[in-house]
């Protein structure tokens, strides 16, 4: 790790400047924020520093030793270096405070906002940069899980065990309770298997996954395929034998930020099934009934990739953006949400909202984008 400041864990730091001094949340995890800016040493401990107890900080550091090039802060003169010690995380500059609020300063300072807990990974492909705030903490799935069964499915087309056109005939029996499209259809009407996945990703229809996932192979035969494509954490619960705890814990499925977001890398870099099946996938996801949060910060004119999930006490979005400057992933999550509405001015939804506009803003400086006035009125 480049620059790891080491001998820490009996030092202590007192009276620290207000720039060093930014709490990340109650229960801090491991932060890493990895960005570019040139001439930039490795990070030093000041003096001021040495004597004391270490604190809970944000700690942001470059991962890539071959790659020195920094760009949190727009001064020269700053280094934010990662240190993860006993889970505390710390804030280091290399000369100086830094003469702006940077990216990571803006998220967890919008994050702290929110009664509750968040995971948030942030991820510029072209740059190589990353955000991560209890990026690697399991979170509630929620419709975040229909992702997985939509690569497992398309799996079992790309083997031939499915036909993507394959007629399905839907009886009343498949309902779950709720305001599925699929609860209009017609007793023993017809429809294809395409139709189905349209339904459960772009309306997020419970009954049409529910119905996916047994198609599929049940939840015990996607959680095998998730472990084989390295996902470790990201688990099917629901009608899953073995999993009643989990599922009482997290519901229908668990994930985490990071591998939620790696999911859709995967999508749009064609390694996740085939390339075809990819590329399907990509195109589903590419249309969202669910766009009055994340989607809603970025232009119209832009395409995106997500997925939008949410329970009582969680709130979660995945989205890809295909972004003019380079394609960039972030996923968000909460849990334990104290407000638990289901208004549009919902804390875990406006905190959605914000995150985006704030790396719609940071990654396009050059395209400001706000949403006409009055746009609330379609959400």
């Amino acid at each position: 790790m480049f620059g790891l400041v080491a001998n820490l864990q009996k030092k202590v730091i007192k009276n620290a400047p207000q720039y060093l001094a930014r709490p990340l949340m109650r229960n801090p995890a491991n932060a890493i924020i990895t960005e570019k800016r040139k001439e930039c040493p490795s990070p030093v401990i000041p003096e001021t520093y040495k004597n004391g107890a270490l604190p809970s900080f944000l700690i942001i550091s470059s991962l890539n030793q071959q790659n020195p090039d920094f760009f949190v802060f727009p001064t020269k003169r700053v280094l934010l270096s990662l240190v993860a010690l006993f889970g505390n995380i710390l804030l280091a500059s290399c000369q100086g405070p830094p003469e702006s609020v940077t990216l990571a300063t803006k998220l967890e300072t919008r994050i702290a906002e929110l009664d509750g807990e968040v995971g948030l990974y942030v991820h510029h492909l072209k740059k190589d940069h990353s955000v991560l705030i209890n990026a690697d903490e399991l979170f509630p799935a929620a419709s975040l899980i229909k992702v997985p069964i939509l690569a497992s499915l398309l799996n079992k087309v790309e083997r031939g065990e499915l036909g993507y056109q394959d007629k399905l005939i839907y009886t009343k029996d498949r309902l779950y309770p709720g305001e599925d499209l699929l609860g209009s259809f017609a007793n023993n009407e017809k429809l294809t298997l395409k139709k189905l996945v349209f339904l459960m990703i772009t309306t997020s229809d419970n009954t049409a996954s529910l119905w996916c996932q047994e198609l599929a192979g049940t939840g015990t035969t996607i959680n095998t395929w998730l472990k084989q494509k390295g996902f470790l954490h990201t688990r099917l619960n629901s009608r899953t034998p073995g999993r009643a705890d989990a599922r009482d814990r997290y519901g229908w499925g668990q994930t985490t930020p990071r591998e939620m977001a790696q999911l859709l890398i995967r999508i749009r870099n064609r390694k996740l099934v085939s390339p075809a099946a990819d590329e399907e996938m990509a195109r589903i996801m590419g249309r969202s009934y669910w766009d009055g949060e994340a989607i809603s910060s970025v232009p119209p004119s832009i395409s995106t990739m997500s997925k939008q999930g949410a329970v009582n006490a969680s709130r979660s979005e995945v989205v890809l953006v295909h972004a003019p400057h380079g394609d960039y992933v972030f996923c968000v999550i909460t849990k334990n949400q104290k407000d638990q509405s289901w208004k549009h001015g919902n804390e875990g939804f406006s905190l959605l909202r914000d995150i985006s506009r704030i790396l719609w803003e940071h990654f396009e400086p050059q395209q400001p984008y706000l949403p006409a006035s009055g746009n609330e009125q379609f959400r």
